[in-house]
């Protein structure tokens, strides 16, 4: 009989890429989903996927979810204050259902402790890691670096036109991984589970840019001058806050940003290439796509 798998955050970018991905290899009656609101998923539900409606701070949502499953992709929870809390359900949910292996998407660091710039963000990943692998259950741990889509986040949308990268991140170097690469890594795992039980892959580029190379990219491809700037923190947080940013955006971006320039995400490998059999998307090709539209 085949095993059955769930995707949590389908509707989500991560989520759905990896569901498609599936789709090319296995038969919907094989893939099923979790998502907050169905109406968004009707286009799997129409392709045969079983869908079920549920939550992560809904425990019981979970366990009818769970049941009949063999292996979950849990993507990591978007909602920052309560993720740990809805983590824990999930674990504990997916113990009880009777799960045998949980795919888990987590990150990559350096600084585990409470000084690290993205301790917030950290602390619940760091907690999940733990209790999945205290859970009997088996588990893949997916450390991913930084998405390179959320680069012209960070670089702000009118980059072209203001032709200045503004960002707290220094001279750091970091490595970028496409949303599409991690989605892929991650439906490569679920297709042949048996040879990724118990273990764990830091998902990172072959090489560490920093915002000053990325800058200069852009302007290579544009053919733009594109200024790096790298503000203090303060400054930035005060540019940020007199424009309108909302506070715990700014939060977020001063965070990360710090991380950038501590060079939290600097750990370059090819994990990427072994799993999924050709060479990470590299940046330069990602930034193309995005600005030579």
């Amino acid at each position: 009989m085949k095993e059955k798998i769930l995707i949590t955050g389908a509707t989500g970018n991560l989520g759905k890429l990896v569901l498609n991905n599936l789709l090319e290899e296995l038969p919907a009656s094989q893939l099923s989903i979790l998502v907050r609101d169905v109406t968004k998923a009707t286009e799997f539900k129409d392709k045969g996927v079983t869908v079920y409606n549920g939550d992560y701070n809904n425990y019981d949502s979970l366990i009818l979810a769970f049941k009949n499953i063999d292996n979950i992709y849990f993507v990591s929870s978007s909602d920052i204050s309560n993720r740990t809390k809805q983590h824990e359900n999930v674990i504990n949910a997916a113990k009880e259902a009777g799960i045998k292996h949980i795919v888990y998407t987590s990150f990559i660091r350096k600084n585990e402790t409470e000084t690290s710039p993205i301790a917030a963000v950290a602390n619940a990943h760091l907690k999940t890691e733990s209790w999945l692998k205290n859970s009997g259950m088996d588990y893949t741990i997916l450390k991913h670096t930084i998405y390179a889509d959320f680069l012209p986040i960070f670089l702000g949308e009118n980059l072209l036109e203001t032709g200045i990268a503004y960002l707290p991140a220094g001279e750091g170097k970091n490595t970028f991984v496409t949303r599409s690469d991690m989605a892929e890594v991650g439906s490569k795992i679920l297709t042949s589970i048996e040879d990724h039980k118990n273990k764990e892959y830091e998902i990172n580029n072959e090489n560490a840019l920093s915002i000053r190379d990325i800058a200069t990219q852009i302007s290579e491809i544009t053919k733009k001058p594109i200024q790096y700037i790298s503000p203090t923190q303060q400054e930035y947080i005060e540019t940020l806050t007199k424009a309108g940013v909302p506070i715990e955006y700014i939060g977020m971006f001063a965070g990360f940003a710090e991380a950038f320039k501590q060079e939290e995400f600097i750990k370059s490998g090819t994990t990427i290439e072994s799993i999924i059999g050709r060479k990470p998307t590299t940046i330069s090709e990602f930034l193309t796509q995005v600005y030579s539209k």
